[in-house]
């Protein structure tokens, strides 16, 4: 599952990035702002018509990502749906 399939509040794992290319700068991107494997994560907020942007928290700290970003995050939930 990835991030934009997680519904609002439901803790789950961050399980991999998904890269598009050798070098992907948004893949590069999201895992120097701390979305890296085993972190805890949760979508906080998500746009009401367009769905975009998605709120997503780690720790503190949250961030606004596009669909298309949030897309490419991988999550696992507790009980282990992926």
């Amino acid at each position: 599952m990835t991030l934009t399939d997680l519904r609002p509040f439901t803790p789950a794992t961050v399980e991999d990035i998904e890269h598009r290319s050798a070098n992907d700068p948004i893949a590069r991107r999201l895992v120097e702002l701390g979305f890296v494997p085993g972190e805890a994560i949760d979508v906080v907020a998500v746009a009401p018509i367009s769905k975009d942007p998605i709120v997503a928290r780690i720790g503190t700290a949250r961030f606004a990502l596009r669909r298309d970003e949030a897309n490419r995050i991988r999550v696992r939930t507790e009980g282990g749906r992926q």
